[in-house]
């Protein structure tokens, strides 16, 4: 899969986005994503992120992680046709302010937390939501799972 890493902070170290490369890679190949899918992946501060929940979700806060698909079917919408062309899958958008907030909230450290934002923003494009009880179980359920196998445990 590729992925097209945005740094707008220059803060996030070459370690942790190779990292999140292989993470959301095993993601891919355990949610069955052809190799030819395509993602970005934009750090940005939590200025920037409030923008975006504020023009997009009508949340006028700062928010850890915001994922926009571009394979998602609306409502009465056509279905995309053409399975020769690669599937770009979305972007997601991730505070680095907010990922070093709750890595220490959550005492672990800051590349576990950006891991755990970006399969979650990741999961979101593939169609995962926690709108509801079961969406939520199910979602977060396939999380664990996901981190767990790749060796991305909450006490890290």
């Amino acid at each position: 899969m590729h992925i097209d890493f945005h740094d707008e902070t220059n803060s996030v170290p070459t370690d942790s986005i190779d990292m999140i490369q292989r993470l959301l890679s095993f993601a891919a190949e355990q949610e069955d994503i052809t190799p030819e899918s395509e993602v970005s992946v934009n750090f940005v501060d939590n200025r920037e992120i409030q923008v975006i929940n504020r023009n997009y979700r009508q949340q006028d806060k700062p928010t850890d992680v915001i994922s926009f698909a571009l394979q998602e079917e609306g409502e009465g919408e056509m279905k995309i046709i053409g399975e020769d062309i690669p599937a770009v899958l979305g972007d997601i958008v991730i505070s680095v302010d907010k990922a070093k907030e709750q890595a220490e909230e959550y005492q672990h450290s800051f590349e576990r937390e950006l891991g755990f934002l970006a399969l979650h923003g990741f999961l979101h494009l593939l169609g995962y939501d926690h709108m509801k009880k079961e969406e939520e179980e199910k979602m977060f359920q396939r999380q664990k799972e996901i981190l767990d196998g790749f060796g991305l445990k909450r006490e890290q």
